[in-house]
C-alpha cells in the first residue's frame, strides 16, 4: 500500500456509500484488509504507509491499535447496512503492513473475533498475516492459528546477506526455514515474498534465494520485481551514485529463472508475480482484487472497494485514531467509476492471472491487436481459438504493454 494518497472527491464523515456499491453486491465476494501500520525498521526501498516508534509521535499506540481498528470495523458494518449492501460473510480476511506480528498475537486475534462477529466467516474462509520471520516465535504462531488464521505469509525478500543489507532487512536468513517449520507445525499453510533486482545482486545471488525458499517447502511463492520509489532511502542512493540503478534487462532474465526453478519444483504461476503448488494452495484474497471482488480495509492508508466505488484513509495512525473516536469515517478521500473506467480495469486486472480475459469482453480494436500479439508470441494461440485471452511467459513479462495494446493505447 504506497504511502501516496491519491486524489478524490472529499469523503462524507458518516460513511455512507453510493448506490453503485450496492449493485450486484450479492453476486460479490466480500473481504477484508486490516493494515497494521507499524515496524521495528524502515526498509529502505520500502514506500507502503509505515511507521516506526520514532516516527509516530504523540495519539498513536500501538498498544491501542487493536481498538482502535476494531472501532472502524464497527464503522464499516454500520456505513454498508445504511447503505443498502445486503448481508455478506467473509471470504477473505487479509492483515498486512508494515508488520502486523510487531503487535501481539492476542490483538491480532481480537481484530478477527470483531470481524467474525459482524459479518460472519464462510466455511473454510482464508484468513492471513504477513510476519517478518523475526517477529514470531512458535507459540505465537500457534496462538494465532488457534484464533482462526489458517496462512501466514513471510517477508523472506532474499537468502544472501549483502542484498538484505541493501534492503535493510534485518532478520537472518537462517530464521526463515524456522518461522517455516513453526508455522507448518502450528497447522498454517506458508508463503514466502521474494525480491529480485536489488542494486548489487547477480544472478547466482538470485538463485540461492529462489532454492532456498523452494527447500523450505511453502505452499506458495511470491517474486516481486524491486521498484525505486521516489523518496526511499534507496533511490536517494542511487541518485548520489552509491549503486547502480534498476536494469530492466536483468529483471527479465531474474523473472525467466524464477519460472524454471519454480516450475521444475512444482510450482505453477497464477498470477504475473506468484506461483503456488496447487489450486487450493493459491491466495485468495489476492485474487479477489484481481476479480473486482468487495473489500473494506481498515486502518491508516487503507483503500477499499465495493461495486466500483473506492475510497481511502488518512494516512497517520494518529489522525485516523482521532476520526473513529469521535465517530467520523477515516476516509480521506473516494471515487466512484465510470462504466468505461471499471472496463479498462477489469480488462487490466484479469489478464495478469492465469484465468486469463475473455475475449468478447474487448472492443473491436481490441479483438483486433489480439492476433499481432499472438504472432509475437505474447498471447497463448490456443486459448484465443477458445476464447480466452491469456498471457505466455514472454507476454508476462511484458504485461503492462499487452495490456496498452489490449485497450488501443
Amino acid at each position: 500500500m504506497p504511502s501516496t494518497l491519491p486524489l478524490g472527491d472529499p469523503a462524507p464523515a458518516d460513511g455512507l456509500l453510493p448506490a453503485q456499491a450496492a449493485e450486484g453486491a450479492a453476486g460479490r465476494d466480500f473481504c477484508l484488509y486490516v493494515h497494521i501500520p507499524f515496524c521495528a525498521v524502515r526498509c529502505g526501498y520500502c514506500d507502503f504507509n509505515t511507521y516506526t516508534a520514532k516516527e509516530l509521535g504523540g495519539g498513536a499506540s500501538q498498544a491501542e491499535y487493536a481498538g482502535t481498528a476494531s472501532a472502524e470495523l464497527d464503522f464499516a458494518a454500520r456505513a454498508m447496512s445504511a447503505s443498502g449492501l445486503p448481508e455478506r460473510k467473509l471470504s477473505t480476511v487479509f492483515f498486512g503492513g508494515g508488520t502486523p506480528t510487531l503487535l501481539p498475537a492476542a490483538d491480532l486475534a481480537s481484530i478477527l473475533r470483531r470481524a467474525e462477529r459482524l459479518w460472519g466467516l464462510e466455511a473454510g474462509a482464508e484468513i492471513t498475516t504477513e510476519a517478518n520471520p523475526d517477529s514470531v516465535t512458535p507459540e505465537s504462531l500457534g496462538l494465532l492459528a488457534e484464533a482462526g488464521f489458517t496462512r501466514v505469509s513471510f517477508g523472506m525478500q532474499s537468502a544472501v546477506p549483502h542484498v538484505l543489507k541493501v534492503l535493510d532487512r534485518t532478520h537472518d536468513p537462517e530464521r526463515v526455514p524456522l518461522a517455516v517449520q513453526w508455522a507448518r507445525e502450528a497447522g498454517l499453510k506458508v508463503s514466502l515474498d521474494l525480491i529480485y533486482g536489488t542494486p548489487g545482486e547477480s544472478m547466482a545471488d538470485w538463485e540461492t534465494s529462489l532454492l532456498a525458499a523452494i527447500a523450505c517447502g511453502p505452499d506458495h511463492i511470491s517474486a516481486y520485481s524491486l521498484i525505486v520509489e521516489d523518496g526511499t532511502k534507496l533511490a536517494a542512493r542511487i541518485r548520489r551514485g552509491e549503486m547502480p540503478g534498476i536494469d530492466d534487462d536483468d529483471h527479465a532474465a531474474k523473472y525467466l529463472r524464477a519460472e524454471e526453478l519454480l516450475g521444475a519444483a512444482g510450482y505453477s504461476w497464477y498470477e504475473v508475480s506468484n506461483w503456488a503448488r496447487s489450486e487450493a494452495d493459491r491466495c485468495r484474497h489476492n485474487l479477489a482484487y484481481w476479480r473486482g471482488a468487495d473489500w473494506w480495509g481498515a486502518g491508516p492508508g487503507a483503500h477499499s472497494h465495493m461495486g466500483g466505488v473506492r475510497w481511502w484513509n488518512v494516512k497517520h495512525p494518529a489522525a485516523y485514531a482521532q476520526r473513529l473516536a469521535t465517530a467520523v469515517s477515516p476516509a480521506a478521500g473516494r471515487e466512484t467509476l465510470d462504466e468505461e473506467t471499471r472496463r479498462m480495469e477489469h480488462i487490466m486486472l484479469q489478464t495478469r492471472i492465469i484465468d486469463g480475459l475473455g475475449t468478447a469482453e474487448l472492443d473491436a480494436e481490441g479483438r483486433k491487436a489480439v492476433a499481432g500479439l499472438i504472432a509475437e508470441g505474447l498471447l497463448d494461440g490456443a486459448a484465443a481459438i477458445a476464447g480466452t485471452v491469456r498471457l505466455t511467459l514472454q507476454g508476462r513479462l511484458l504485461a503492462d504493454a499487452v495490456v496498452r495494446r489490449l485497450l488501443g493505447y
